[in-house]
């Protein structure tokens, strides 16, 4: 049985494989509206943590953990740590989803899983310090740790067509910039991978393998629908949201050798162009 603290977007993906295998996925989240969906997709729901969690940790033999880190720190060690300890023996696999942003700039170079941590955002920051207070856990009673560290998410209903079709897309240039990218099914192929091979302390970074400059994605979204091309909007004059502006604070290529080498993951889709075709095809939009 899986536990998946704060089901969300990755989660649901990789219950969309597990569940047809005969797993049971127990999914936590805070919304009694957002618990019908995911009782839709076969997921148990579990209003956490209004309701304690105790009886089903104690079921589990897997734990996704999804949320992410608040100032106040981890929200699953902070309620859970104790429950954890004593549940690590029965563990089978733990998996800890985190971010690149732990790796910080890198002026557009490449980074792996051995490169050092020194993210240049708060939620970066919060990121490194989550990721080290598991391994902490880990350390100290045998939990089954496993760190995903994810590229920028995008799949279904995560897509870049709704914002060229109604005109409001943009191709932002900030000279040098490039992100690495992961669709979400990938994701989940990778995680049901590790499951399989459960590695205890391994790190993985989940990325394809083509890291690309944001406004290329725009422009090939555009392409793929016969639409004009977005106008070119300098970074610096782009009136960007101060959430936005820091993903345009770090630039780097993300390797993911270790996906394929340890856990013999194929991507499904090794680029963004692959990914994006597939999308538009599943709008009934038709590919290119």
């Amino acid at each position: 049985m899986l536990l998946s603290f704060g089901h969300g977007y990755s989660a649901r993906a990789l219950s969309r494989l597990l569940i047809p295998r005969g797993w049971r996925v127990v999914g936590t989240t805070r919304s009694t509206r957002k618990a019908a969906s995911l009782r839709a997709d076969g997921v148990e729901p579990w209003i956490w943590p209004d309701n304690p969690v105790d009886s089903v940790l104690a079921k589990a033999t897997h734990v996704l953990v999804s949320a992410g880190p608040t100032e106040d720190g981890d929200p699953v060690l902070a309620a859970l740590r104790d429950e954890l300890a004593e549940a690590a023996s029965q563990l089978a696999w733990v998996g800890y989803l985190s971010t690149t942003g732990v790796y910080g700039d890198h002026g557009g170079g490449w980074v792996d899983e051995g490169t050092r941590l020194a993210p240049s955002t708060r939620r970066g920051q919060l990121r490194v310090e989550a990721e080290a207070a598991w391994q902490a856990l880990a350390a100290q009673t045998g939990l089954p740790l496993h760190i995903f560290r994810l590229a920028g998410i995008y799949g279904p209903g995560r897509g870049p067509f709704e914002k060229v079709r109604n005109g409001t897309a943009r191709r932002i240039i900030k000279h040098g910039q490039v992100f690495s990218r992961i669709h979400v099914e990938d994701i989940a192929r990778v995680l049901a991978a590790s499951i399989a091979r459960s590695n205890p302390g391994a790190i993985y970074n989940v990325c394809d393998d083509d890291p690309a400059p944001p406004q290329d994605v725009i422009a090939f979204a555009a392409e793929l629908l016969d639409l004009p091309l977005p106008p070119a909007v300098d970074y610096e004059t782009a009136g960007l949201s101060p959430m936005a502006r820091s993903f345009y604070a770090e630039s780097k290529r993300v390797r993911n050798d270790r996906i394929k080498a340890e856990l013999e993951v194929n991507l499904k889709y090794p680029t963004y162009k692959a990914g994006l075709r597939d999308l538009l095809k599943r709008e009934g939009g038709g590919a290119v």
